[in-house]
């Protein structure tokens, strides 16, 4: 087995690797129960020496953990069903469909039941998603550097997770410290003279999915060293994993389906920020054209007016593109909207 250095720089490609190298993921056996209070470190530490000399941890490797173990050694395990606790671990609903609820987190991530697990605990009870794992990543990684000396090096907190348009679920990373979570592209040249505009590989939910594949979903082994991407490490904390999370309204998909259409028709105040920032006034009278049949909507002196048949309609996509009615005054005309304010 080999080790990967990182790769030498290359003029343009800071910190990027010039040629493909071997990339090691070790997932060792033997890892026990976790309760309230386990030293995740010793018992890493431990694991990774029932593996002998590759097992030993190195300058730049990465130790991935997933979340249900964190969440047990911080004391995350709680009485009662998922349902009892979804409230208080939800900032708001993206999308229900029977009895499945896809919700985004106090963390900012979108997950289905807030991530809450009732899986490998004891019955009657459930394991939430750890407070901060961003902040559980930097305490494993200071407790691993100062019981092996060693200084750059990473730690992937994980959590399983659905995809938008495709089946099934992979681990991400819901964690990190000591590495850069995305890896940016733009700015770089292909091998044909392109330039890569907006590429920029989510490296630590790679690291994540590369773990998980190594250590099996129901192989009791939460612990997974990889080696072989030094040059993605860094010598501080890091961003942490909440720099893979989008802003409420900078996500194209910020609700489901029909939740987003109930948001529209309720038009309350609180919904609106998921939508995203106000829609210029041609996309707005492109998109009631589209809805309510051409010539629903034009332009007049930055605002749009609309014919007066169907203001209820109006109103709902009006609200779904960040503008909304004016309070109607003097006599019966044409429909004004305006865009909403900040």
């Amino acid at each position: 087995m080999s080790v990967s250095d990182p790769a030498p720089q290359v003029p343009g490609e800071a910190r990027g690797r010039t040629a493909a190298a071997p990339v090691l993921a070790l997932a060792p056996e033997g890892v026990g129960e976790v309760a309230a209070g386990t030293d995740l470190a010793d018992l890493l530490l431990a694991a990774l020496a029932g593996l002998g000399e590759p097992g030993r941890l190195r300058e730049g490797d990465v130790v991935v953990v997933t979340s249900k173990v964190v969440s047990k050694a911080e004391g995350r395990v709680v009485p009662g069903t998922r349902e009892e606790h979804l409230a208080t671990e939800s900032r708001r609903l993206v999308a229900r469909r029977g009895p499945t609820s896809i919700v985004r987190t106090r963390h900012g991530l979108t997950m289905a039941a807030a991530g809450i697990d009732a899986s490998n605990v004891a019955l009657g009870s459930c394991v939430l998603l750890p407070l901060d794992p961003d902040a559980s990543a930097r305490a494993l990684r200071g407790a691993l550097r100062t019981r092996t000396g060693l200084r750059r090096l990473g730690v992937v907190v994980t959590d399983t997770a659905g995809r938008a348009w495709r089946e099934g679920q992979t681990d991400i990373a819901i964690g990190a410290a000591g590495l850069r979570v995305l890896e940016d592209f733009a700015g770089r040249v292909d091998a044909h003279g392109n330039e890569l505009a907006v590429t920029a590989p989510a490296v630590a939910d790679e690291i994540a999915g590369l773990a998980e594949l190594a250590s099996g979903k129901l192989g009791g082994r939460p612990f997974v060293l990889v080696r072989g991407r030094a040059d993605l490490l860094t010598d501080d904390d890091g961003p942490g994993a909440t720099a893979l999370v989008r802003a409420e309204g900078g996500d194209l998909f910020g609700y489901g389906a029909r939740q987003a259409v109930i948001a529209a028709v309720a038009r309350r105040p609180e919904d609106r920020t998921p939508f995203g920032a106000p829609v210029p006034a041609e996309e707005l009278v492109a998109a009631l054209d589209l809805a309510l049949g051409a010539g629903t909507a034009r332009t007049r002196e930055g605002a749009v007016l609309c014919r007066p048949g169907r203001p209820d309609a109006v109103a709902a996509v009006a609200f779904a593109h960040g503008w909304e009615l004016q309070v109607p005054g003097g006599a019966p005309g044409d429909l004004r909207l305006h865009p909403l304010g900040p």
